[in-house]
């Protein structure tokens, strides 16, 4: 897979300092990444460390009976009953008639999915630790297992939670009113079912930690790979009841995270527990099978829509049905509750619907349980909203690129808030239409469909537009009612005694570039050289207060938090430059990496001697505060920023084997002022990529024991460089009024568009023969059970 840079619509804005916002500087982490010299849970080493591993259930839904452990061994094998000081994870809410779901580290009474943790062992290696959970004895009661949001929903089905008295952890309901008479009286009604699979995230690095004691600081000290080290903190502390400040979350190099490590996984808490009670150091490292097989899931939807529109095809009222399988416990920090929370409020899209009804059902199953990934329902939500839009298309006869265009909200409406109350702050979503239809040659495509393709392949072009809401903060995640809901950002700058400057942010990197990026904020401050800043992210021992990494919040967030402080850092060294150079500090300006008046200038280096080592030239009431700021930030919004995009695609159906390849794929976005575009189009590149799974390959099948079927990458397919195509990328830079620098986020939003425009290429490509496909992914057994179908219906009718 490779990318092309469309800079058409690409306003360059050079960085003050060569290396600040805009600039295409390589990632500073990348020198010892692609060394070798990156630091991650699997590379750390201690004296005298125990490996852990965890024997799991191998039924979906089952009673305890007992647990054995190995003669001999006792003292190395823990089960629920070793770890009664333990709580609970208990992921509260305060939505009205959100259901609690304890989950017990280590299983107690019942299991609830393949994968529950039933006992843990150490031992000086992995396999050493493996050999005592296999003679671990496991006995059980077998019971009905859930496994589809049909069947948790079925009355008298089977109860994960008997408390409860169903299997839905929410149902929550929008109205806006109107429905019924635009049913009454719209020229075009469209019925559609949609599904989406359910998957795992696969980062390049697993789950995985190290905990020990620190007794020099009378520490629990974790170096966990997580996106969320301050939420750890807290999470670790009500499960285990030390003090937040009696534990360290010092995250090491993390590979990718995706959403799956914003949680707070049983394995931390009890390893962690290890650590605290035996005062030595426990590793675990997760393998891929148990990542196939108990690790969190994702995107498990069910969509039943009916769109209302006129004649033309303009939208009158959306009328929606969406169910989200959400596996046994409720995840913390973000609950259960979340994927279809968002699936209800971003469904509208970015589209203008005068009507919106909307219900939502978190069903619970005997599932591993639900975290938030890349895009966080949004996917599946554009993966329906884009084909109900092709679908009212083909309803009045008109080019669905038409129908889009006409229903997009138009530049001049924003900022435009919608049906649901999403504050579209900035953009132009049609504009980004139109360059996706120009680049994609949709005026020769479908010359190109007319002569038909020499090796009998059906062609056929698809468009997916979405917004993503990046960066949300106080009011939205209250109002979603999550146990921590993130405030300011904050973040430290502190100029040396050497004159080069450090920052510190308590997000942390997952791969996305932030110590580059947020180097390059402070840079274009500054005017320092990027090498001579050095960023720290992420320990809580050492760097301020952050929720962490996730919902495309990193640049806008912890980006405004270091302009914010290098702004005031700049000030001070103003005043001290002002005075040694003999001027106001109203003349003083900061170029070339040096600080500059009307006859002189001086250099950091000189500003920090001054402070550090010459204090006899300080002026008289100087700052005492020195040369180090903290700073917290938020945009003027509290809703999000909304980035966006329209992805384009072209494939090649094979109506005999129900393969599909995609000749060309454009993508053509916006996320406000780029402080990296490499960076940007890095993520866009990566996003796609995993769309792309999404669309076609990637599902975690069950059986209806709730037995896994892809429990390794033999049966659960990843896309390949084979499978990749070329994608070619446009920018635009629409600022934000509302954020610092008009820096929108975009880490989310390559990952969300793939799969509508794939899937309704795929479904142009098939029009002619009568084969609509509504379920991801799009497998070559799903194309031909749709040209199957076709020919059923066609034979049914030509029958009768």
């Amino acid at each position: 897979m490779s990318v092309d840079q469309d800079t058409r619509d690409h306003e360059t804005h050079p960085a003050v300092s060569g290396e600040g916002i805009g600039a295409r500087v390589r990632r500073k982490e990348d020198a010892r990444h692609l060394m070798g010299r990156g630091r991650f849970a699997g590379d750390i080493r201690m004296p005298g460390m125990s490996d852990v591993a965890f024997l799991r259930s191998p039924v979906a839904h089952a009673r305890i009976l007992a647990v054995t452990k190995p003669q001999g061994r006792e003292g190395e094998v823990f089960t629920s009953a070793d770890c009664a000081d333990v709580a609970d994870i208990i992921t509260r809410s305060t939505i009205p008639g959100y259901k609690l779901s304890a989950h017990p580290p280590l299983a107690r009474d019942k299991v609830r999915f393949v994968g529950d943790i039933v006992a843990m062992a150490y031992a000086p290696t992995r396999a050493e630790a493996e050999d005592i959970c296999e003679a671990t004895l496991f006995d059980y009661e077998e019971l009905p297992a859930i496994v589809d949001c049909d069947s948790g929903r079925a009355p008298g089905a089977a109860l994960l939670h008997e408390a409860w008295g169903d299997n839905l952890f929410l149902e929550t309901s929008f109205d806006s009113g109107g429905i019924e008479e635009v049913a009454r009286t719209a020229a075009v009604k469209v019925e559609k079912r949609f599904r989406t699979g359910r998957q795992c995230m696969h980062p390049m690095e697993g789950k995985g930690l190290v905990a020990w004691w620190d007794f020099q600081n009378d520490t629990l000290v974790v170096n966990t790979s997580t996106q969320v080290p301050h939420m750890i903190r807290a999470g670790l502390a009500e499960t285990l009841g030390l003090p937040e400040a009696q534990i360290r979350i010092a995250p090491p190099d993390v590979g990718g995270g995706f959403g799956y490590k914003c949680l707070l996984q049983p394995e931390e808490v009890l390893v962690a527990w290890l650590a605290m009670t035996f005062k030595r150091p426990f590793r675990w490292i997760e393998d891929r099978r148990e990542h196939l097989t108990a690790g969190a899931n994702a995107r498990e939807h069910e969509y039943v829509i009916t769109a209302y529109a006129d004649e033309r095809g303009k939208l009158l009222a959306l009328d929606a049905e969406v169910a989200v399988n959400v596996g046994a416990y409720s995840v913390w920090p973000f609950t259960a509750c979340l994927e279809a929370a968002q699936a209800g409020g971003n469904l509208p899209g970015p589209y203008i619907w005068p009507h919106y009804r909307c219900k939502t059902y978190s069903v619970a199953t005997n599932k591993p349980p639900f975290a938030p990934y890349r895009g966080v329902a949004r996917p599946g939500v554009c993966f329906a909203m884009e084909l109900t839009i092709d679908a009212v298309a083909a309803a009045v006869g008109r080019e669905a690129v038409d129908v889009r265009a006409e229903n997009l909200v138009p530049a001049l409406a924003m900022p435009y808030l919608n049906i649901t109350k999403k504050f579209y702050d900035s953009g132009d979503y049609p504009a980004s239409l139109a360059t996706a239809r120009e680049m994609i040659g949709f005026d020769a495509i479908r010359a190109r469909q007319q002569a038909g393709e020499k090796d009998g392949r059906r062609i056929g072009v698809g468009f997916s537009t979405y917004t993503e809401q990046s960066a949300h903060g106080t009011k939205v995640f209250a109002s979603w009612g999550t146990p921590l809901v993130p405030g300011y950002e904050q973040a430290t700058i502190r100029l040396n005694p050497d004159g080069s400057a450090d920052v510190k942010a308590g997000i942390h990197t997952i791969g996305q570039g932030l110590e580059t990026t947020l180097a390059q904020v402070a840079s274009e401050i500054l005017t320092l050289p990027i090498a001579q800043i050095r960023v720290t992210l992420g320990d809580t021992a050492t760097t301020p207060f952050s929720t962490g990494a996730y919902a495309s919040r990193g640049m806008v967030m912890a980006g405004g938090a270091v302009s914010k402080a290098a702004q005031k850092l700049a000030e001070k060294v103003k005043a001290l430059a002002a005075h040694l150079m003999q001027c106001a500090a109203e003349q003083v300006r900061f170029e070339g990496g040096a600080i500059h008046g009307p006859t002189g200038s001086v250099t950091f280096t000189e500003i920090a001697r001054a402070w550090y080592r010459t204090p006899e030239v300080l002026p008289d009431g100087v700052d005492t505060g020195g040369l180090e700021v903290t700073e917290g930030y938020k945009p003027d919004v509290d809703t999000g920023l909304f980035s966006y995009a329209t992805h384009a695609a072209l494939v090649a159906v094979d109506v005999k084997t129900g393969a599909t390849e995609i000749l060309d794929y454009v993508v053509v976005e916006d996320c406000g002022r780029m402080v990296n575009p490499m960076i940007v189009e890095g993520q866009a590149y990566g996003g796609v990529a995993q769309g792309i799974g999404t669309a076609l390959f990637e599902e975690s099948t069950y059986d209806s024991e709730g037995q896994p079927l892809a429990s390794t990458l033999v049966d659960y397919l990843l896309p390949g460089p084979t499978e990749l195509p070329k994608v070619r990328i446009a920018h635009t830079e629409t600022l934000s009024p509302f954020s610092a620098h008009g820096i929108k986020g975009v880490g989310e939003g390559g990952a969300i568009a793939p799969a509508g425009a794939i899937v309704n290429a795929i479904n142009d490509a098939l029009k002619g023969l009568g084969a609509t496909l509504c379920e991801i992914p799009a497998t070559p057994e799903r194309v031909l059970a749709a040209l199957a179908e076709a020919r059923r219906t066609t034979s049914g009718r030509s029958a009768a």
